[in-house]
């Protein structure tokens, strides 16, 4: 079983800058692609970014250019660096990753946006 721990939300002005975690912990052996996605009120969850074991990465084109997401591969953990946040970035981000073709989520972090 794997289990997820994210840390990093909050709140942020416009403008502003934070930093998401997500450490897998529990039976890790080999895991492919990690990613974070987010959901806003009264909206489905998207897709925000992910990258695979390899370094590729993928966004969506809302947060191309502001937004970065890396791995560290010896700590099992994914990181999402946020930039020039905007109120329409506030969501409930969640950390997803895959290994042998199962999805394991973590439970949310919620980052909230003000203007």
């Amino acid at each position: 079983q794997v289990q997820l721990v994210e840390s990093g939300g909050g709140l942020v002005q416009a403008g502003g800058s934070l930093r998401l975690s997500c450490a897998a912990v529990g039976s890790i052996f080999s895991i492919n692609t990690m990613g974070w996605y987010r959901q806003a009120p009264g909206k489905q969850r998207e897709l925000v970014a992910t990258i695979i074991s390899g370094g590729s990465t993928n966004y969506a084109g809302s947060v191309k250019g502001r937004f970065t997401i890396s791995r560290d591969n010896a700590k099992n953990t994914v990181y999402l660096q946020m930039n020039s946040l905007k109120p329409e970035d506030t969501a409930v981000y969640y950390c997803s990753v895959q290994q042998t073709y199962v999805n394991y989520w973590g439970k949310g972090i919620l980052v909230n946006v003000s203007s």
